[in-house]
């Protein structure tokens, strides 16, 4: 059998012939180079997860994986992790082969995190919006938010342990998290502010709602004061109003500041319980008469105790003579008595004798 041949024209109008078996080696050759070509992991979807290429979104939710999605796609702006059993959140955990994401968006809520390690974050330097609410962080590391240089909201509600209180505040110290604008917080049972300095940040709102804050020291407060444009939520706290809430008391006074100030209710005492911090007058809260009144009852006392000092003085110097008195007194007293017991049998009923015999 004869070779067939293909006859091609080229530009300059020469005859360009190829034969049929070259160009099955070319098919060959071709189909070789798709099948071995790396897959593009832009086009690939995480298992378990849906994904939407229009609103560059990936949807992770429930299962029992405990590590987050390893091949999320590179074009992902948005990613949504969500009733998962991630118990930690290890370093780079967002990093696919050392490369960064675009990612602005990052939902990680009831997934029952409790450990963040430092530079977990690392990777995303794009991200505006992080959530770890309603989850059981028991150690989150200093570095933890380290990387993060565009953050512009951060959702911590419901999330803080115990354990992890007196670490929160260092973790959120970093200078990576300068450019914050919303800070939530609430349900944590904080007992003070965990922001060692306000002015290091962008703040415009900070939510402590629903924690353990009793009151709010002169220090956070001269900072809110140098600090206008941010708006502090603080309802569903026990506030102790007394002495100490002055500097408290006359900045909700004077700022608007504080959005939900007409919600803040005493706690203690219990004369003042449940009475909104707003409606206390200024002598509630008027540390110079407390002091006042305190050191007149100390003055009070020294006085009493001088007093009772000289009379066991005068009653020891006179001891002698105050003997010699309740003597006297005894002999006087005997001596009634004896003129009342005569009296008597001299007066005694002469028929009783009579019926003796």
């Amino acid at each position: 059998m004869g070779v067939k041949m293909w006859i091609f024209y080229c530009a300059d109008n020469s005859k360009c012939v190829f034969s049929i078996w070259n160009q099955w080696c070319l098919y060959y050759a071709a189909v070789a180079c798709l099948l071995l070509s790396p897959v593009r992991t832009d086009d690939v979807c995480p298992s378990s997860c849906i994904c939407a290429r229009d609103s560059r979104t990936v949807s992770c939710r429930d299962g029992e994986d405990p590590e987050v999605p390893g091949d999320i796609p590179e074009w992902t702006s948005t990613l949504i992790v969500k009733g998962r059993n991630i118990s930690t959140l290890q370093r780079g955990a967002f990093m696919i082969n050392g490369t960064e994401l675009e990612m602005t968006a990052l939902w990680l809520s009831h997934n029952g995190i409790q450990v963040i390690e430092p530079y977990a974050f690392l990777g995303l330097p794009r991200l505006h919006l992080l959530d770890l609410s309603h989850n059981k962080l028991e150690s989150i590391s200093a570095r933890a938010f380290h990387g993060l240089p565009e953050l512009r909201s951060l959702y911590l509600n419901y999330s803080i342990m115990p354990e992890a209180t007196a670490q929160l505040s260092n973790a959120l110290s970093t200078q990576s998290l300068r450019n914050l604008h919303i800070l939530e917080l609430a349900g944590n049972s904080l007992e003070s502010i965990p922001l060692m300095r306000l002015d290091i940040y962008n703040l415009h709102v900070l939510v402590l709602i629903n924690n353990s804050i009793e009151s709010i020291g002169l220090e956070n407060v001269t900072n809110l004061y140098q600090q206008r444009r941010i708006r502090v939520y603080l309802s569903s706290n026990p506030f102790r109003c007394n002495c100490e809430l002055e500097p408290f008391y006359y900045w909700l006074k004077n700022s608007s500041q504080c959005p939900d100030a007409g919600r803040l209710l005493c706690s203690e005492p219990e004369a003042k319980r449940d009475v909104p911090v707003e409606k206390l007058r200024g002598e509630d809260v008027d540390c110079t008469n407390e002091n006042l009144e305190a050191v007149s009852y100390v003055f009070l006392g020294i006085v009493l105790a001088l007093i009772g000092v000289v009379f066991l003085m005068v009653l020891y110097l006179n001891r002698g003579g105050i003997k010699r008195w309740l003597n006297n007194i005894r002999e006087a007293c005997r001596d009634q008595m004896e003129v009342y017991h005569y009296r008597y049998e001299q007066d005694s009923d002469p028929r009783l004798a009579n019926v003796a015999v």
